[in-house]
């Protein structure tokens, strides 16, 4: 009778005995790893935030509101600016009117224009001092008056009082020859306060000039027309 000895299975060679196999459970990718290590904290920063629907929509009305505040803004700026270039010469015109009428009616009270005593002394030289000093007020107020009054109302008044205020002009100038002593600073050539008072008025000759060109211009264009019809 034969009797058969079971013998232990060796492994293959090379194998560590008593070795069981790893087993590896995979995590799902989409399925967050909860934990404190670095590896949670640079996944919770990387994933993108999208933008809350209620803030998206607070946006629109705010950016649409600033640009229909530009356009209006714009517009109006330009129906501004069309309206003061479609009237700038009576703008022009009634500013020295009204300075003129100002100026002429404050020499009608003693006292009460800074360069009163100025322009009578101015007067008395080119009138040899042959007219009063009272007289020769009333009369630069009285002319200063007009010269507003014809620039504010325009129409047939405009060309006289153009007339008048270049010739009174003439004038107000010649103080800086006739008064040197008053109207230049002593070894220089700066005009004294008295002196920039005088020589500011080329803003108003330059203002009258445009105005002048404008409606003697204007003149030259309406003969044209009448001819041509």
């Amino acid at each position: 009778m034969r009797s058969y000895t079971a013998e232990p299975s060796l492994p293959p060679p090379g194998a560590t005995p008593h070795a069981r196999p790893h087993l590896s459970i995979a995590t799902p990718a989409s399925t967050p790893v909860s934990g404190s290590g670095p590896d949670s904290t640079v996944a919770s920063a990387s994933a993108p935030r999208a933008p809350a629907p209620e803030r998206a929509a607070a946006a629109a009305p705010t950016t649409a509101t600033a640009v229909t505040a530009a356009t209006a803004g714009a517009q109006a700026l330009n129906r501004l600016a069309a309206y003061i270039n479609a009237h700038s010469h009576a703008l022009l015109r009634v500013t020295v009117g009204i300075v003129f009428f100002g100026f002429g009616v404050l020499k009608l009270f003693p006292s009460a224009s800074p360069a009163e005593q100025l322009a009578v002394d101015a007067a008395t030289k080119m009138t040899l001092g042959m007219v009063p000093e009272t007289v020769l007020l009333l009369s630069l107020a009285a002319l200063e008056t007009a010269i507003g009054i014809g620039l504010i109302v325009g129409r047939r008044l405009l060309r006289p009082a153009l007339v008048a205020f270049f010739l009174h002009m003439g004038g107000v100038f010649s103080t800086l020859l006739l008064l040197p002593d008053a109207m230049w600073q002593p070894h220089s050539p700066a005009p004294t306060m008295e002196g920039q008072y005088v020589v500011k008025n080329v803003v108003l000759v330059a203002v009258c000039l445009v105005v002048a060109a404008h409606e003697w211009g204007r003149g030259d264009r309406s003969r044209a027309g009448n001819g041509a019809g």
